[in-house]
């Protein structure tokens, strides 16, 4: 699979988005959940207003007009053709990184009860950060990183009892 995404806004207009596309960007971060973007000589302030990293979901505000996101790999759409796509997560005994970054936080402790969609960690990757939730309901058994710790791609973050 190469590492490609299909960005969706507001449901119906979709459009390729790699990683390069993204390093060719010029982004700066000004606060924890808003940036100034310049692409082609365009400014934009952009704004996370929400985020479920686990379902590539994301309200966004773009210069002032609010907008529905979704972010979906070829991985997530070979699945979701597949019909795996419905409550898989529910069988998830352990978190690893969806791809390399940084752990900026970490949210829960070991022996923790967490609810389904409460945050556990936020990775930083590709210049923005991303919210790590609880794919279910279950106790954290084990916090394999540390706040600060280099994550690649498929490591093991969380694992749950």
């Amino acid at each position: 699979m190469d590492d490609s995404y299909t960005v969706k806004i507001d449901g119906n207009f979709d459009f390729p988005l790699s990683k390069d596309d993204v390093s060719q960007l010029d982004i700066i971060k000004f606060k924890k959940d808003s940036f100034h973007i310049l692409k082609e000589d365009i400014s934009y302030h952009v704004k996370i207003v929400s985020s479920d990293f686990t379902r590539g979901l994301y309200t966004v505000n773009v210069n002032g007009n609010e907008h529905e996101v979704s972010i979906h790999t070829p991985l997530d759409e070979l699945i979701e053709k597949m019909g795996f796509a419905t409550n898989g997560a529910k069988n998830i005994d352990s978190i690893s990184a969806p791809m390399p970054g940084l752990i900026l936080d970490i949210s829960v402790e070991v022996g923790q009860e967490v609810k389904e969609d409460e945050q556990l960690l936020v990775l930083e990757a590709m210049k923005m950060e991303n919210s790590i939730t609880s794919p279910r309901n279950g106790v954290i058994k084990k916090i394999a990183v540390n706040q600060g710790d280099a994550v690649d791609k498929k490591q093991l973050l969380i694992e749950f009892q």
